[in-house]
């Protein structure tokens, strides 16, 4: 569904690679992470794989990148979008500025698309409650708080139907309710056959949706695996991504004698619960 091959990346008017020698492959279906420090070129990337490279930002891009069978550099923009979604980091820049209202706003895209009129209407209902929105429908995009752009910003992405979303750091501006919202829906579109690529940096809701998470430091894809290997990794720190605080509490465990030396680290409480009912089974607690 997704492949990079061989693809380095400069920005116009810089004399460095953000991005250099960067192979991937992402199966259709699926749910792939991406974590990285801050300055890694995540959103470099993001913007690789959904065509945002070279046709807005320029620069000089080599290698391939083919989503959904398309050659993003060979088509036009308008092609790409109809491939791939990107939500950005900062919903104020997404939200397109012709619109008045909510209702509007998420019906722009499909009145492009030249979507019939019913069509639309149903579209953006079933996406605003899907999305928990439908209360915003008759509001101004200007007048909503952060987190409340943010989701506008993401139901206008879905509502798009695109076979390939990719989502950068699409929870930035929401608390933790809206986090765990969001991430449902995409495991609602992992099922519905949507393939997801989440840049995101928390690590907790990473293990429990991702399926394989990638790491992106020094201008490469340097180490990858299943979220939960990946995600406990200890070289996590030495790339500047950190780690979980069940992670953590689990490493200072093992290191004092309390877990034993070749246990699985948990990522998540998902993982914990287990791994500490089994430990006070053991000491007859």
């Amino acid at each position: 569904m997704i492949s990079l091959s061989d693809v380095s990346y400069a920005y116009p008017d810089t004399d460095h690679y953000v991005l250099s020698h960067v192979d991937l492959g992402i199966e259709a279906g699926t749910v792939t992470g991406i974590v990285g420090a801050s300055g890694a070129g995540k959103t470099t990337l993001a913007k690789l794989i959904s065509g945002f490279i070279p046709h807005v930002d320029g620069g000089e891009l080599s290698g391939t990148v083919v989503v959904d069978g398309v050659t993003m550099a060979e088509v036009t923009l308008a092609e790409a979008v109809s491939h791939v979604g990107l939500v950005i980091q900062s919903p104020f820049n997404q939200i397109s500025g012709a619109k008045f209202t909510v209702r509007e706003e998420l019906a722009f895209g499909l009145e492009n698309l030249g979507v019939p009129r019913d069509e639309m209407a149903e579209r953006v209902t079933e996406v605003a409650g899907l999305l928990g929105i439908t209360g915003l429908l008759d509001r101004s995009p200007y007048a909503l708080s952060g987190g409340q752009q943010q989701l506008v910003a993401i139901a206008s992405m879905i509502i798009m139907r695109t076979p390939v979303l990719v989502m950068d750091e699409p929870t930035s501006q929401l608390d933790p309710g809206g986090t765990r919202m969001v991430f449902d829906v995409m495991s609602s579109l992992r099922d519905a056959g949507v393939t997801l690529v989440i840049f995101e940096h928390k690590l907790e809701l990473l293990r429990e949706h991702a399926d394989i998470v990638h790491v992106l430091a020094d201008r490469q894809l340097i180490a990858s695996g299943p979220s939960r290997t990946m995600l406990a990794d200890p070289r996590l720190e030495d790339w500047g991504i950190g780690s979980t605080r069940f992670t953590d509490a689990s490493s200072i465990a093992r290191d004092r004698g309390l877990l034993g030396k070749d246990v699985e680290l948990p990522v998540s409480l998902d993982d914990a619960i287990p791994l500490y009912r089994d430990f006070r089974s053991a000491k007859g607690n």
